[in-house]
């Protein structure tokens, strides 16, 4: 796709999605995408890599459909079942999982549902406790594991490309997903977004860091 100068893009920097926290950055234009008229500038921002991964997960590795029960995906037809701290059951519930199992009980996996597919953004130990729950045939596919995974299950990187981007554009100007930020900080406090990142106290939602005021 071509761009015209001035037009407003969001997207990532390149494969390794570095280099983006500084005034000004070169990005490859394969993995850009016109902005979404509905979102601002720093919600186009935390959506490029979490949408994208989002999207590869549901349609693209486990390849769900309408009326499958899904662990750990939101999306219009299919059966969500979460696993979360309770304290997070509102936010949950607004974006439509119907399934909340409470991560801090010590069992939590005796409560769990069979599910067509686990859709894993956490690793360790959660990950190792929600496999038994799979159907057989099930599609088990993470973001984050770098532990030995079950045979079949699919270990990928997210890929943004312009394409899925001008989908996922499409998405958010029609209302059909949402961007959701969480704390905004200055360029200058790069470093404590790297301690949020790592678990030092943060509002819910995506981090991101503001240039100037926009």
């Amino acid at each position: 796709m071509g761009f015209a100068r001035a037009d407003e893009v969001y997207g990532v920097t390149n494969p390794q999605f570095c280099g983006a926290q500084a005034e000004f950055a070169v990005a490859t234009s394969g993995m850009v995408g016109r902005k979404p008229q509905s979102l601002n500038h720093v919600e186009a921002a935390s959506a490029p890599v979490i949408a994208v991964t989002a999207w590869q997960m549901l349609f693209q590795y486990a390849q769900v459909a309408r009326g499958q029960t899904v662990m750990g995906a939101v999306d219009t037809g299919i059966h969500v079942v979460a696993i979360a701290h309770l304290a997070d059951e509102d936010l949950l519930r607004s974006l439509g999982v119907r399934s909340i199992i409470d991560s801090s009980k010590p069992a939590f996996e005796q409560d769990l549902p069979q599910v067509d597919a686990i859709l894993d953004t956490v690793g360790g130990s959660t990950f190792q406790r929600c496999v038994a729950a799979l159907k057989p045939g099930g599609k088990l596919v993470t973001s984050v594991s770098t532990q030995p995974l079950p045979t079949g299950a699919i270990f990928f990187y997210a890929e943004v490309t312009t394409a899925r981007l001008e989908t996922l554009t499409r998405l958010f100007d029609a209302g059909r997903i949402t961007a959701r930020v969480g704390s905004i900080l200055p360029l200058s406090d790069a470093r404590q977004a790297q301690r949020m990142l790592a678990g030092a106290p943060h509002k819910s939602g995506k981090i991101v860091l503001q240039i100037g005021h926009q």
